[in-house]
């Protein structure tokens, strides 16, 4: 189902990864450790089998030049976001936003204000 050849398809565990070094990269991988230990409790080794998940993905590149290796994003964070975002679109609602939409509207998860802010979005899409 995933049409982006460029954009890799990533765990839930490699994605936290992704987030780390989105936030501000290059990192090597004794400081993605110390921004993840405390919010996941996972023990170095797992995260250094997720970073290189990532690069045989090529989610991330590895400054080969320094020392330690410095890693990097090979995919932006808007790529990734639009990729999972087509992905959820055509997996759940067989690629129709009017049904996602509409599931929220009918489940009333979605504010009026919300609601306000998607017709002005419409609204300026149209005028162009």
């Amino acid at each position: 189902m995933r049409k982006e050849k460029n954009i890799p398809q990533v765990s839930e565990a490699e994605f936290l990864v992704m987030k780390v070094l989105w936030e501000k990269s290059p990192l090597t991988s004794p400081e993605i450790i110390e921004v993840l230990r405390p919010k996941t409790n996972w023990n170095p080794k797992t995260i250094h089998t997720l970073i290189g998940r990532l690069i045989r993905k090529g989610a991330i590149g590895a400054d080969k030049n320094s020392f330690p290796k410095k890693l990097y994003p090979l995919v932006t964070e808007e790529q990734y976001r639009k990729e999972e975002t087509k992905y959820f679109l055509q997996k759940l609602y067989n690629g129709s936003l009017k049904r996602l939409v509409a599931s929220f509207v009918e489940d009333e998860q979605i504010s009026k204000e919300e609601l306000e802010e998607i017709k002005k979005l419409l609204e300026g899409k149209e005028e162009k």
